[in-house]
């Protein structure tokens, strides 16, 4: 493992909080920073954890929080642009203000988590904010490690338990038809490979792509969730235009269920392609869906 500590952008986020979890397993010592950073539940006395205050649009903090670090994380993200903040602001500038800091502090080591299927031309903001953020870092940074997860799970995850919710309704909703292909992978599987990534010799691969070992149609997540639940229920395919008039609509308040940038999202398959570093080139097996729903969705 790296000399210093190892600072973790985003630490009080889901996968932030995991990644942090798995380095501190590891005897690692740990700087969680974040716009609030927090200690967490976990967390004993032995832990080698410290907090730190940082902005990722603010140099200064950016600053402070790599002062003394020998490896960085960016698990830093916006899934709603707002008014106050945009994509760009948090994905492009502040993935790339953190890289250049991060050379110019003398970081061993800087993994920019992405996603998988970050692409210049999409038509998602989100998803072209991702894929010029990716350069951005590069740029300034060119011995990043570039990390494009699939759609994560995982105890208290957003995607788990938003499909759970959805059983609760006499008729559910699909996307489309619900044809499109997912990859989901388990949160703490992804942690894991960001310990090897961060602790073994340097590898020459600069972007990996983490997918859990089955690809799945939404529908079929969905019916895994619901025989979970032992609920009965419809599914009642939605054409696109409507989810796209749907999010529209719903734009106007501060907090919308449902972007634009998901729907886009729910119309391309999200898998891990072709030449892109694996978990079998890390040398982990990560674990199913099905045989994690129990542990992910133990109550209600």
């Amino acid at each position: 493992m790296t000399r210093g500590p190892i600072t973790v952008f985003g630490g009080t986020g889901f996968l932030g909080r995991a990644i942090v979890r798995e380095l501190a397993d590891a005897g690692q010592r740990v700087r969680i920073a974040a716009r609030r950073p927090t200690l967490p539940d976990w967390a004993e006395d032995g832990d080698q954890l410290e907090l730190v205050t940082a902005d990722i649009r603010d140099e200064a903090s950016l600053e402070a929080a790599l002062a003394g670090a020998s490896a960085a994380v960016n698990a830093v993200s916006l899934y709603v642009a707002s008014r106050r903040v945009s994509f760009a602001a948090i994905h492009v500038e502040g993935a790339g203000r953190l890289a250049r800091l991060a050379r110019q502090a003398g970081i061993e080591r800087l993994v920019q988590i992405s996603g998988i299927g970050a692409t210049a031309d999409s038509s998602s903001a989100y998803v072209r904010a991702r894929a010029r953020g990716e350069a951005a870092v590069l740029d300034a940074f060119p011995r990043a490690i570039i990390v494009r997860p699939g759609v994560l799970f995982g105890p208290h995850d957003a995607f788990l338990s938003t499909l759970s919710g959805l059983t609760r309704l006499p008729v559910i909703p699909l996307f489309g038809q619900g044809e499109t292909r997912l990859q989901p992978v388990h949160v703490v599987d992804v942690a894991r490979a960001l310990i090897r990534l961060l602790g073994e010799p340097l590898t020459e691969r600069r972007l990996f792509e983490l997918g859990g070992p089955d690809v799945m149609r939404y529908r079929d997540i969905l019916t895994l969730v619901l025989a979970h639940r032992k609920r009965d229920r419809r599914l009642l395919p939605v054409p696109f235009f409507i989810w796209r008039m749907l999010a529209t609509l719903l734009s106007v308040l501060p907090d919308p269920p449902l972007t634009r940038d998901q729907v886009i999202l729910m119309q391309r398959d999200n898998v891990v392609g072709d030449g892109a570093g694996t978990f079998h080139h890390l040398g982990i097996v990560p674990r199913s869906l099905r045989e994690s729903l129990p542990e992910c969705l133990a109550t209600e």
